[in-house]
């Protein structure tokens, strides 16, 4: 019994950072134990930044150009994160930039388990090339501090924080056997997931996938698509160049894609395409066989601003009415809980001890002793989170 005691006291994953870990997270688990309040990370780090038990760490191993304006980032993580993700999850990730950590969320675009076979030489850090990575895209946002700076000046070598990978805009495996795509823009990115899973387990069914862009040369993973176009002939892609055409109208989709009521679609775009997409699902009576992804948080309303209090660390700041709760405890150094950052998953709910708080999306306010999605929510007035 004292044997089975200690051994599940071991095997326990070191600070949540991980549900599985096999021997590795036995061993980083007994030492976290052991060394208490002395961390280990405090030795790991010297041997290798990516060894850590209270936090998952990645290292941007390359930067690869997509377009003009959006780049590819391989990432190589550290201990507890989870490979078999299903394709079109998305992950968190924190960069430090000017001395403060950034937070956003992106689209992983790599299949599960994936390991890169056009790396060659050594990783920084003695780990080979081969190793399982991630990837994710990122378009350079005019508005976007953090997009700009990853697309155009991170480093590769940087070592990032990293969020394990959640949502629910999923591909299943098997997947069905008639599916349509529709993307626009940077809405390709969880595409691309499921189509490189689809393609590695060489399980590409009847697929459609009509992609929207300016021009071609604003087109995300053009070559690609266009191997996989070649190589599977059961894979039609699509390219709609609203340049030239405009706006693609649904429509058409009767001309274009005469079964698309027979298939389960796929959408990821701007916030009024999807908004467009679902309402020609729901006429239909097929919203069941929809499944959205948005980027964008769309807002009818603002808070009246104030100071916000973070209770357990004591920061406060001054922000408007249409600054989040969110983005203003990551504005003064407050770990924020956080997921998809549009008010879908719940990950960001904390408790509003004292004041009010707006929701940005109906303009619903929130008293004292309510929960607060963070990241759709603003102050209304004078504020203290349970954060």
């Amino acid at each position: 019994m004292v044997f089975k005691n200690v051994r599940e006291w071991l095997e326990a994953p070191a600070a949540s950072v991980a549900e599985r870990g096999g021997r590795l997270n036995v061993l980083r688990g007994a030492v976290a134990r052991v060394t208490t309040p002395l961390l280990p990370d405090d030795y790991l780090h010297l041997a290798n930044p990516l060894w850590s038990a209270r936090e998952l760490r990645g290292r941007i191993v390359e930067v690869r150009k997509e377009t003009a304006d959006s780049a590819t980032l391989v990432i190589k993580p550290g201990w507890g994160f989870d490979f078999k993700f299903q394709p079109g999850q998305y992950i968190g990730i924190g960069i430090l930039v000017d001395g403060r950590w950034h937070w956003r969320s992106y689209s992983l675009t790599c299949p599960p388990n994936w390991t890169d076979p056009g790396r060659r030489g050594r990783e920084q850090g003695g780990d080979r090339h081969g190793k399982r990575l991630i990837s994710i895209a990122v378009k350079a946002m005019p508005e976007g501090f953090l997009s700009s700076h990853l697309v155009g000046g991170v480093k590769e070598g940087t070592i990032i924080r990293l969020q394990a990978p959640q949502g629910g805009f999923v591909l299943p495996y098997p997947p069905p056997e008639k599916v349509l795509f529709l993307t626009a823009g940077s809405g390709i990115t969880p595409v691309m997931s499921m189509l490189r899973a689809m393609d590695r387990r060489d399980r590409v069914t009847d697929v459609v996938h009509l992609h929207s862009a300016r021009t071609s040369d604003d087109v995300m993973f053009g070559a690609e698509l266009r191997d996989l176009h070649d190589r599977h002939p059961s894979f039609t892609t699509h390219l709609h160049l609203t340049g030239e055409k405009g706006k693609f109208a649904l429509a058409d989709l009767d001309e274009r894609f005469p079964d698309w009521r027979e298939r389960d679609t796929w959408a990821c775009g701007p916030a009024a395409m999807l908004d467009e997409i679902e309402q020609h699902w729901r006429a239909a009576g097929l919203s069941d066989r929809l499944h959205v992804e948005r980027f964008e948080i769309e807002r009818s309303a603002v808070g009246e601003g104030g100071t916000v209090t973070f209770g357990k660390t004591g920061r406060a700041v001054e922000i408007d009415g249409a600054t989040s709760l969110l983005e203003a405890g990551e504005s003064v150094g407050v770990q924020m809980p956080f997921g998809c950052r549009m008010g879908i998953c719940q990950t960001c709910v904390v408790t509003l001890t004292s004041g009010h708080a707006r929701d940005l999306r109906n303009g619903e306010e929130r008293r004292e002793g309510d929960k607060v999605q963070t990241c759709i929510s603003a102050a209304a007035g004078d504020c203290t989170l349970e954060v």
